[in-house]
């Protein structure tokens, strides 16, 4: 365990803090042909080796080299602004690590116990279980019990843009001078793609940890919080568009609520 956490420190430090940014936009341009690859490989190495503290053992910077040189030379071939190619980048060096720390401090049995001895358990699975219902699944459920309010707001949305276009056909012939262009109702909605879907994932994992932890206090905070931040938005339909936030987040929050105390009296 000493050697991982020494080198899981080194990777964290070479990979964000000593890492310039124009290092990674060099090699995202050049890729196998950057220089600047090679040294960041370089530095990670040599600082791994220094960290580790095993210093007659070739196998630690040999591994970490062409461990970190395959897999950044990789991550430069594809599209370097996809979240996802970030986060499958930092588990593979993270995979490499824990791989060598336990070849080198030959803890495979003791791991491989730990890891029977807690699948083994049904509590295990039961929490499993809840923290990916309260993700997806819950979601989807939670998304077709309010269908009806949301097609709602939907056609609303319609019949504000067709008075605007039948208001704008009746003008066009005049000129109007405006100091600030008017937007149109699309604008004023613009929001971040699938933004509330994973507002509301966070949030039940939040709220489910809660539960289980006890901390029924900081469930109270959360729900606080997302209501000043949502009735301070200024919206058209404010009203329609305010309820319906307001049902699913209750729906989200009991939800979740209700799993989380079902899960504390399962492994009670």
């Amino acid at each position: 365990m000493n050697l991982l956490l020494r080198l899981i420190i080194a990777h964290l430090l070479t990979d964000f803090v000593f890492q310039p940014k124009s290092w990674v936009t060099d090699r995202e341009q050049k890729q196998g042909k950057s220089t600047k690859l090679y040294l960041h490989v370089l530095v990670t190495t040599i600082v791994a080796y220094l960290l580790s503290g095993l210093y007659t053992n070739w196998i630690i910077p040999v591994v970490i080299f062409s461990s970190h040189l395959l897999i950044d030379y990789l991550k430069s071939k594809v599209d370097k602004d996809r979240f996802r190619y970030f986060i499958i980048d930092q588990l593979a060096h993270l995979l490499v690590i824990v791989l060598l720390s336990l070849s080198i401090e030959h803890k495979w049995a003791s791991s491989i116990t730990t890891f029977e001895l807690l699948t083994g358990s049904s509590k295990f699975w039961i929490i499993a279980a809840g923290y990916l219902f309260v993700t997806f699944p819950l979601g989807i459920i939670i998304g077709k019990a309010t269908q009806k309010w949301r097609d709602q707001i939907n056609l609303e949305k319609e019949r504000s843009l067709a008075a605007e276009e039948a208001e704008n056909l009746a003008n066009e012939a005049k000129i109007i001078v405006v100091s600030q262009p008017i937007r149109s109702n699309e604008e004023q909605e613009l929001g971040l793609a699938s933004a509330g879907k994973w507002i509301g994932i966070c949030e039940r994992l939040l709220i489910l940890t809660f539960v289980i932890m006890g901390q029924y206090t900081a469930i109270g905070f959360l729900i606080t919080a997302k209501s000043i931040l949502r009735f301070s938005e200024k919206e058209n339909n404010t009203q329609l568009k305010t309820e319906y936030v307001l049902v699913g987040t209750l729906v989200s929050f009991a939800a979740s609520v209700i799993i989380g105390l079902l899960i504390h009296f399962a492994i009670s």
